[in-house]
């Protein structure tokens, strides 16, 4: 079965350059290590030649339950390891905006399920991205239309150019190359958290514009749905996120249990590897931080817009009790003269109409004077 274009991508990285080999090779080379780059149908369509080429390059294959995870979309964020290579799934942070076109002939990936809510939430894409770590040799499974691969693939082959004859390169110096499969495994993680801290700025932007509405004390409209749809995805990334902490803290862990290597150099690169690992973690706790951040805020301006809407029936029932206290003595004036009776004073008199309807103003306006004076007809500060 014939496999989608750019859907398996190979890369040769070593201290001299970085390659991108036509296809996969026959031997470890004798430098560097080799980046096996793959999408979850490819993968699973060619991996009896991928276990193959594992078996050939690494000395054995990845066992069933492993293979079973890297082709799970479900899965959340966890660390696993054998006795020679450590799996890690990490379900990617990044928003739909910046996905890889779809190759000419590919399989169209399926469209997320709409929902309700801010738009931002709306493009986050969580899918599972696999690693992985052998001693020379990392395989990773993306989904097909994984920008953070081919951003990151990019950036390598920016980096140095590459001997003639063995494949795409170019010759921009770049950043430092991963020294290991493990250090390349954390910065393509890395760069995927560093995809949900870019949209802090927009998701605070989205819910503060939420609560600026909810607290308006005459505004009609409010999308409680949109808001409830916005709460529910937020929980999910919180949950998200502490499965890739939790995952990451494992590995950090395993870190320590290595055996210490005998050169310089290669106790330089695991105490590289302890940074780029705590670094990750501290990322990670970042978005934690700013995601419950967010949950908090959105519970306090629908406890906010509550208590505004309460202020505002009280106020509405104060004025309407004070108005009804001024009619209150009107009404008995008025019910008094409407006595069926022969005698009641004022009645016969030419003038009685006028006193009565003087009494009864000076009364009204007392009143209101009163209870203008004790704010119980002014209206609370803000509305």
């Amino acid at each position: 079965m014939t496999s989608e274009p750019g859907a398996l991508r190979i890369f040769h990285i070593h201290s001299g350059g970085v390659q991108e080999l036509a296809g996969l090779p026959a031997q470890m080379p004798a430098q560097g290590f080799v980046w096996m780059a793959c999408a979850r149908p490819a993968f699973q369509a060619r991996l009896a030649e991928i276990q193959a080429s594992l078996q050939t390059l690494a000395g054995l294959q990845l066992v069933d339950l492993h293979v079973s995870d890297l082709l799970n979309t479900q899965l959340p964020s966890h660390y696993d390891y054998t006795s020679q290579y450590d799996l890690l799934v990490f379900r990617r942070l990044a928003t739909q905006n910046g996905a890889a076109p779809q190759e000419p002939g590919a399989t169209p990936a399926p469209s997320p399920l709409k929902r309700s809510g801010p738009p931002v939430l709306r493009r986050i894409d969580t899918s599972p991205v696999g690693f992985a770590v052998f001693d020379q040799l990392l395989l990773t499974v993306h989904p097909t239309d994984c920008a953070v691969r081919d951003a990151y693939a990019a950036r390598l082959l920016a980096d140095a150019p590459a001997p003639a004859g063995e494949g795409r390169s170019s010759a921009v110096p770049g950043a430092r190359r991963p020294a290991s499969p493990a250090d390349l495994m954390l910065r393509v993680a890395n760069l995927m958290v560093d995809g949900y801290l870019d949209l802090r700025r927009e998701l605070t932007r989205q819910l503060d514009h939420w609560q600026t509405e909810l607290l308006k004390p005459r505004s009609r409209y409010v999308n409680w749905n949109s808001l409830l749809e916005a709460r529910l995805s937020l929980h999910q990334l919180d949950d998200i996120c502490e499965d890739q902490r939790t995952a990451v803290q494992n590995w950090t862990d395993a870190l320590e249990t290595w055996a210490v290597p005998d050169s310089s150099a290669g106790q330089r690169d695991l105490d590289l590897l302890k940074v780029r690992s705590r670094d990750l973690l501290e990322h990670i706790e970042r978005v934690v931080h700013h995601v419950r951040r967010l949950e908090q805020s959105s519970e306090t301006a629908v406890q906010m817009h509550f208590s505004v809407q309460s202020n505002r029936t009280n106020d509405i029932m104060r004025t309407l009790t004070a108005l009804t206290a001024v009619f209150l003595p009107l009404n008995l004036i008025a019910g008094i003269f409407g006595m069926n009776f022969e005698f009641i004073p004022l009645v016969h008199k030419a003038d009685g109409f006028w006193w009565a309807m003087g009494s009864m103003v000076f009364i009204a306006v007392a009143l209101v004077a009163l209870f203008w004076r004790k704010r119980y007809l002014a209206r609370t500060s803000g509305q």
